[in-house]
C-alpha cells in the first residue's frame, strides 16, 4: 500500500508546484515508508503527482512511483494491489506488450495503453485508488476500487485542483482555507463516519467507490464528471436475479473452492504476511483456508483485555491451536488503550468515531512487528447477513407494520420513561427471584428497541437502528436531526434483511469498517487485505439465496458451514461478540477527568457548531446512569479531539 498525492496547479501560481506536491506526499510517509517521487508533466507543467510508497510486490527501484507507461503516454500514481496481475500481464504479453519490471502498478499503464481506462478497470482484482494521466489527450482521470477499500479525496483548494489519500496532504496548498460542513459533523455524530461522498470539509469530496472521475483541465475547479464502472447494487440485483441451483452442500463447496482462490491470490507477497485472528466466523474462515493453502504455520495476531466480557482472546488462541498457526497475542491493559486515545485525531484525520478503531490499531501494531501484510476477515457481515438488524428486521418490521403508529409511538415514549438503570435493577430483581438469567444491560436493551418502535418505514427502521442519536435534539446548530447527508435509495429486493445488506455494503462497510482498517494499518505501515470482498466473491454472495444465510435465527449459515471442514463447531460457535473496548465504564472511570475537558462548556463552543445544552445534558444522563449514551458521547467526543487538535 501507498500514499498518493496531486494537484493541477493554476497559471497564476507564485509558488513551486512540485515543492509543494513534495511536503503534501510527506504528510503521508506512515503510509508508504519505503520511498517516495514527485513528477510533473514536461509539456505545460500543470499536472503534478507524488508518491509515498510501502514496497509489496517487486521491492526494486524499477516499481518507483510516479510511473510511466513504455510510451510516455500515461503518468500514475497509485496506491494498492492488484491479486490478477500476473494473469493480466501474460495476456497484454501475448499481445506483445513488454514489461520493464514486476509491479502490478506496470501492468495497470500498459493495460490502459492495450484496452483503455474503463476497459482495464473492470478486469482488476484488487484493492486500489489510483490517478492517471492521458498526457497526449490531455485528459486526468481518477480511479477507486469496486467496494471502497482504499480511501481517495478530492477538492478544490482555492483554484488548485487537489486528490490524496487523506485530508492532511490539502493543509499544505496555498490559500488552502477549510471550512467545517455542519451536515457533516451531524452525520458523524449520528453514525459515527462522514458517509461519502461528504467529508468534513466543504468543497472536499471522497470519490465513491466504483468509481472513475474524470477532471477537466481547462476548468479543473469545476465538479468531476462520474462514471460508474461497478456497482454494489447492480452485482446483488444480478445476483438475486440467478440464484444458486443446487444442494446447499454443493452451495458451500462453491463458496469454498472460491474463497480458496480468492485467499490464495491474495498471500501472494514479496514481504512477510499474516492474518488478524479474533475468533469469530470470518477471520477464523480467512485464517483456516490461508493455513490450508500454506506448507509453514502462517502468522496470526490477535489482542487480549482484561475485561472478560470484551475478550476474544481465548477463542482466538483456540482457533489458532487447532489449525497450527504461528500466534502471537498480547493483552493490553486498559492504559495501553487508553495511550491509543489522543493519537486518534493524527491517525484518522477527519473526525471518525467506531470506537473499534482502538483495538483495530493495536492488532494492527502488533501485526507490524513481523509482518508487513496481513489479512482480514472484513465483508463476512455484509455479504452473508451476519449483523443481529440482518436476523431480526424483517421479523421485527412484521410486527411494527400490523401495530397503528400512534400506539407504537406511545409505547416507544411509555418504555423510554424510566433509566436504563431502573430496567436493569429490575432485571437483578428478577434473575434473584427465579434463578434465570436476564442478558446485562436489559435497560440499554430496551432503550434501543423503544427507539425503534415509532418508525414509519423500513429505511426510518434502517437509520434507526444504525444511528446513535435516535430520540435526541438535534446535537448540531442549524441541521434537522431527520434530515442527513446519507441517502438510502430503494432497493428492489423481496426482504428488509437484503435491503439493508445492500445500504450496509454501500455506506457502512466502506465509510465505517473499511475506514476504520484503513487508517489503523497505514498508521503503522501495514497493509490490510480483505479477501471476502474480492468483487468475484461478492457477486457469488449475491447469487446464495437468503435461506442459506440466515438459518435457525443466525446469520452467516453457509460460511459457518465451510468453516466446520476446518474447525470444529465448538471453538466458534458462540454468540457474536464484536470487536470492542469498554468505552462504558471507562467514561465514568479513567476517562472522565478528559471527556468532562472535552465536553466543558468552552470546549464545546469552541467550534461554534454545536448544541453545547443538548450535549452537557445527553453526558450528565450518561455520567447518573438515565441514559446509556456511551456511543452517542464517544461520536462528541472524537468530534472535539480532531477539532481542537485539528480542525482549526
Amino acid at each position: 500500500m501507498c500514499g498518493i498525492v496531486g494537484l493541477i496547479a493554476p497559471p497564476t501560481a507564485s509558488w513551486d508546484a512540485e515543492a509543494v506536491t513534495r511536503r503534501m506526499s510527506d504528510t503521508l510517509r506512515h503510509r508508504g515508508p519505503d520511498s517516495s517521487g514527485v513528477w510533473r508533466d514536461p509539456a505545460g507543467g500543470s499536472v503534478v503527482f507524488g508518491h509515498r510508497r510501502l514496497a509489496i510486490i517487486d521491492l526494486s527501484a524499477s516499481g518507483h512511483q510516479p510511473m510511466l507507461d513504455r510510451s510516455q503516454r500515461y503518468a500514475i500514481t497509485y496506491n494498492g494491489e492488484i491479486y490478477n496481475y500476473k494473469a493480466l500481464r501474460d495476456e497484454l504479453a501475448l499481445g506483445g506488450s513488454t514489461f520493464r519490471s514486476e509491479s502490478d502498478t506496470e501492468v495497470i499503464l500498459e493495460g490502459v495503453a492495450r484496452w483503455g481506462l474503463a476497459a482495464t478497470v473492470v478486469r482488476l482484482a484488487g484493492i486500489f485508488a489510483f490517478a492517471i494521466f492521458d498526457r497526449q489527450q490531455r485528459r486526468l482521470f481518477l480511479v477507486r476500487d469496486h467496494l471502497g477499500v482504499k480511501p481517495l479525496y478530492h477538492g478544490v483548494a482555492g483554484t488548485t485542483f487537489v486528490f490524496a489519500s487523506e485530508l492532511q496532504p490539502f493543509r499544505q496548498i496555498p490559500g488552502f482555507s477549510p471550512v467545517l460542513s455542519p451536515d457533516s459533523v451531524d452525520a458523524l455524530l449520528r453514525y459515527s463516519y462522514i458517509p461519502a461522498p461528504a467529508t468534513i470539509f466543504e468543497g472536499v469530496f471522497k470519490l465513491p467507490a466504483g468509481t472513475i472521475g474524470e477532471v477537466n483541465l481547462d476548468q479543473p475547479t469545476a465538479p468531476l464528471r462520474m462514471s460508474t464502472y461497478w456497482s454494489v447494487r447492480e452485482a446483488a440485483l444480478r445476483g438475486a436475479k440467478d440464484p444458486l441451483d443446487g444442494t446447499p452442500d454443493e452451495a458451500v463447496s462453491a463458496l469454498d473452492a472460491l474463497l480458496r482462490t480468492a485467499i490464495g491470490s491474495q498471500m501472494i507477497s514479496d514481504v512477510p504476511l499474516g492474518a488478524f485472528l479474533s475468533g469469530g466466523i470470518d477471520s477464523s474462515t480467512v485464517v483456516a483456508l490461508m493455513q490450508s493453502a500454506s506448507p509453514r504455520p502462517i502468522r496470526t495476531f490477535s489482542i487480549g483485555f482484561t475485561e472478560e466480557a470484551f475478550n476474544e482472546a481465548h477463542a482466538a488462541a483456540a482457533v489458532a491451536a487447532h489449525l497450527g498457526t504461528d500466534h502471537t497475542e498480547l493483552y493490553v491493559s486498559p492504559q495501553d488503550a487508553l495511550d491509543v486515545i489522543p493519537r486518534l485525531p493524527r491517525l484518522y484525520d477527519e473526525p471518525f468515531a467506531d470506537s473499534s478503531q482502538i483495538p483495530t490499531f493495536l492488532v494492527s501494531q502488533l501485526a507490524r512487528r513481523s509482518v508487513t501484510v496481513a489479512l482480514s476477515g472484513d465483508g463476512g457481515d455484509e455479504l452473508f447477513a451476519g449483523y443481529n438488524r440482518h436476523v431480526l428486521g424483517d421479523r421485527l418490521w412484521g410486527l411494527m407494520k400490523r401495530t397503528p403508529h400512534p400506539l407504537r409511538r406511545a409505547l416507544s415514549c411509555a418504555a423510554l420513561s424510566p433509566a436504563p438503570s431502573r430496567y436493569d435493577r429490575a432485571a437483578e430483581v428478577w434473575n434473584r427471584v427465579t434463578g434465570q438469567h436476564l442478558p446485562g444491560r436489559v435497560g440499554f436493551q430496551v432503550h434501543k428497541l423503544a427507539a425503534l418502535l415509532d418508525a414509519r418505514s423500513q429505511g426510518e427502521l434502517y437509520e434507526r437502528l444504525t444511528s446513535q442519536w435516535n430520540g435526541l435534539p438535534a446535537g448540531v446548530r442549524g441541521v434537522h436531526p431527520e434530515r442527513g447527508l446519507r441517502r438510502l435509495a430503494p432497493a428492489s429486493f423481496a426482504t428488509l434483511t437484503e435491503r439493508m445488506m445492500v445500504w450496509d455494503l454501500e455506506t457502512y462497510l466502506p465509510d465505517d469498517v473499511l475506514t476504520k482498517v484503513d487508517r489503523a494499518s497505514m498508521a503503522c505501515g501495514l497493509e490490510a487485505r480483505v479477501p471476502l470482498l474480492d468483487p468475484r466473491v461478492v457477486e457469488f454472495a449475491w447469487r446464495i439465496p437468503l435461506g442459506l444465510k440466515l438459518r435457525d435465527g443466525k446469520g452467516k449459515w453457509i460460511l459457518r458451514q465451510v468453516l466446520q471442514r476446518y474447525v470444529p463447531r465448538q471453538l466458534v460457535d458462540r454468540p457474536k461478540a464484536g470487536f470492542a473496548v469498554p468505552i462504558d465504564s471507562w467514561l465514568r472511570g479513567p476517562l472522565r477527568e478528559w471527556a468532562e475537558s472535552l465536553l466543558s462548556v468552552a470546549a464545546l463552543d469552541a467550534s461554534g457548531l454545536l448544541e453545547t445544552p443538548v450535549i452537557r445534558e445527553v453526558w450528565r444522563r450518561h455520567l447518573i446512569g438515565e441514559r446509556d449514551a456511551h456511543q452517542t458521547v464517544w461520536n462528541v467526543l472524537m468530534f472535539q479531539a480532531w477539532y481542537l487538535e485539528r480542525g482549526r
